[in-house]
Protein backbone atom coordinates (compact mmCIF):
# COMPACT_ATOMS: atom_id res chain seq x y z
CA UNK A 1 0.00 0.00 0.00
CA UNK A 2 2.77 2.47 0.90
CA UNK A 3 4.48 1.80 -2.43
CA UNK A 4 1.24 2.57 -4.28
CA UNK A 5 0.74 5.75 -2.30
CA UNK A 6 4.31 6.88 -2.95
CA UNK A 7 3.76 6.53 -6.72
CA UNK A 8 0.77 8.87 -6.81
CA UNK A 9 1.61 12.19 -8.48
CA UNK A 10 1.44 15.39 -6.46
CA UNK A 11 -1.44 17.62 -7.56
CA UNK A 12 -1.70 21.32 -6.88
CA UNK A 13 -4.52 22.38 -4.58
CA UNK A 14 -4.60 19.20 -2.48
CA UNK A 15 -3.82 19.88 1.18
CA UNK A 16 -3.73 18.00 4.47
CA UNK A 17 -6.75 17.97 6.76
CA UNK A 18 -4.98 20.37 9.13
CA UNK A 19 -4.33 22.85 6.33
CA UNK A 20 -7.89 22.57 5.02
CA UNK A 21 -9.30 22.92 8.53
CA UNK A 22 -7.36 26.12 9.15
CA UNK A 23 -8.11 27.64 5.75
CA UNK A 24 -11.85 26.90 5.76
CA UNK A 25 -12.49 27.38 9.47
CA UNK A 26 -14.01 23.95 9.99
CA UNK A 27 -12.92 21.12 12.25
CA UNK A 28 -11.07 18.01 11.13
CA UNK A 29 -14.05 15.93 12.20
CA UNK A 30 -16.29 18.00 9.91
CA UNK A 31 -13.87 17.36 7.05
CA UNK A 32 -13.90 13.65 7.81
CA UNK A 33 -17.69 13.64 7.76
CA UNK A 34 -17.72 15.47 4.43
CA UNK A 35 -15.34 13.08 2.67
CA UNK A 36 -16.94 9.99 4.19
CA UNK A 37 -20.35 11.18 2.93
CA UNK A 38 -18.93 11.96 -0.52
CA UNK A 39 -19.43 15.71 -0.16
CA UNK A 40 -15.75 16.39 -0.95
CA UNK A 41 -13.17 14.16 -2.62
CA UNK A 42 -10.16 12.86 -0.73
CA UNK A 43 -7.22 10.58 -1.29
CA UNK A 44 -4.45 8.94 0.67
CA UNK A 45 -0.79 9.67 -0.02
CA UNK A 46 2.48 8.63 1.57
CA UNK A 47 3.44 11.09 4.28
CA UNK A 48 6.44 11.58 6.53
CA UNK A 49 4.80 9.58 9.34
CA UNK A 50 2.87 7.15 7.16
CA UNK A 51 -0.22 7.51 4.99
CA UNK A 52 -2.04 10.81 5.22
CA UNK A 53 -5.29 12.04 3.71
CA UNK A 54 -5.44 14.99 1.35
CA UNK A 55 -8.45 16.99 0.22
CA UNK A 56 -8.78 19.64 -2.52
CA UNK A 57 -8.78 23.02 -0.80
CA UNK A 58 -11.13 24.59 -3.35
CA UNK A 59 -13.75 21.89 -2.78
CA UNK A 60 -13.44 22.29 1.00
CA UNK A 61 -13.91 26.06 0.85
CA UNK A 62 -16.84 25.71 -1.57
CA UNK A 63 -18.49 23.18 0.76
CA UNK A 64 -17.82 25.36 3.80
CA UNK A 65 -19.47 28.32 2.10
CA UNK A 66 -22.63 26.23 1.55
CA UNK A 67 -22.80 25.56 5.30
CA UNK A 68 -24.44 28.38 7.23
CA UNK A 69 -22.39 27.64 10.34
CA UNK A 70 -19.07 27.41 8.50
CA UNK A 71 -19.91 30.54 6.48
CA UNK A 72 -20.51 32.47 9.73
CA UNK A 73 -17.16 31.24 11.06
CA UNK A 74 -15.39 32.34 7.87
CA UNK A 75 -17.10 35.74 7.93
CA UNK A 76 -16.19 36.19 11.60
CA UNK A 77 -12.55 35.30 10.89
CA UNK A 78 -12.50 37.82 8.03
CA UNK A 79 -14.08 40.51 10.21
CA UNK A 80 -11.49 39.91 12.93
CA UNK A 81 -8.72 40.25 10.34
CA UNK A 82 -10.22 43.54 9.16
CA UNK A 83 -10.43 44.83 12.73
CA UNK A 84 -6.79 43.90 13.39
CA UNK A 85 -5.71 45.65 10.19
CA UNK A 86 -7.63 48.78 11.17
CA UNK A 87 -6.12 48.77 14.69
CA UNK A 88 -2.61 48.42 13.22
CA UNK A 89 -3.29 51.37 10.91
CA UNK A 90 -4.45 53.48 13.87
CA UNK A 91 -1.42 52.52 16.02
CA UNK A 92 0.92 53.46 13.16
CA UNK A 93 -0.84 56.81 12.76
CA UNK A 94 -0.54 57.50 16.50
CA UNK A 95 3.13 56.55 16.48
CA UNK A 96 3.78 58.91 13.57
CA UNK A 97 1.85 61.66 15.36
CA UNK A 98 3.92 61.15 18.51
CA UNK A 99 7.15 60.99 16.54
CA UNK A 100 7.86 57.40 17.47
CA UNK A 101 8.28 56.36 13.82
Amino acid sequence: MLTQLARQPHEEGWVTLDEASEAAGVSRSTLRSWYRNGQIPSRMVAGVHGPQRLVPLEAVVDRALRSARARRQLEHARSVEAEVAELRRRVEALERHLGLR
